[in-house]
């Protein structure tokens, strides 16, 4: 089953019933037995090493592949402003072509929004990553994480119940991944937004997340869930 849309006022963003992932009619499985809940509010990291399945498991609560087995259940507010996920890749994925503020407001394209209130929406978000002063600028114009600050505002201005990150910081250098990390520490502290965050990297799960889900195993599971002492945190 393909994911399902309630609107039920309950803490939990999204609950994963059993989740399967198989690509050859059942003879292997890539997912099994992946059973989850996030509450609203939480910063999640999904953690586990690379190639066990990590961001094959984000496409699949967002709708972008569906599971061979069992079903993604989203609590999303029946509203027309806003989408129910947004994502976050490593790379920011910007059209060339289009101004900063112009990507942005890609993901409120198709909501029934007119252009001034997109235009605001978007402004706020790139308020939010401190880039409004770039708004004009063109993606090539920007550094890598200038760029994916862009990334984070496109997914923010949808005001999703759950932003999905895949390894945003993992190509860039270790200063800029660091001060992104503080920066997207901020970014939740002010909206509280729902997170789950993809890495392979234990020290940057402990610095961001408010909880550590474990993927591990052939196929891959479930194998931890860890609360994270409360922030600040010293290593």
């Amino acid at each position: 089953m393909n994911a399902i849309m309630t609107d039920h006022a309950v803490d939990v963003v999204v609950r994963l019933d059993g989740i399967g992932l198989s690509h050859d009619r059942g003879r292997s499985f890539i997912l099994r037995h992946v059973d989850l809940e996030i509450r609203r509010g939480e910063f999640v990291a999904l953690l586990g090493p690379s190639g066990v399945g990590k961001s094959t498991l984000l496409r699949v609560i967002m709708g972008l592949v569906p599971p061979s087995e069992g079903q993604v259940i989203l609590q999303s507010p029946a509203t027309t402003a806003h989408r129910p996920t947004a994502m976050v890749f490593q790379d920011a994925k910007l059209m060339p072509w289009r101004s900063v503020v112009r990507n942005v407001e890609l993901g409120l394209e198709g909501l029934g929004l007119d252009a001034a209130r997109r235009r605001a929406r978007a402004m706020a978000a790139l308020e939010l990553v401190g880039l409004a002063d770039m708004a004009d600028r063109w993606p090539r114009q920007l550094s890598g994480g200038q760029r994916q600050r862009v990334g984070v505002a496109r997914a923010l201005t949808v005001e999703p119940d759950l932003l999905l990150m895949d390894e945003p910081f993992g190509a860039l250098d270790a200063i800029t991944r660091n001060a992104l990390q503080l920066e997207l520490l901020r970014i939740h502290e002010r909206t509280h937004a729902t997170v789950l965050f993809v890495t392979h990297d234990l020290e940057e799960a402990l610095t961001l997340a408010d909880r550590i889900i474990v993927l591990e195993g052939h196929p891959a599971g479930v194998r931890g869930d860890f609360l994270v002492g409360p922030r600040p945190r010293d290593h």
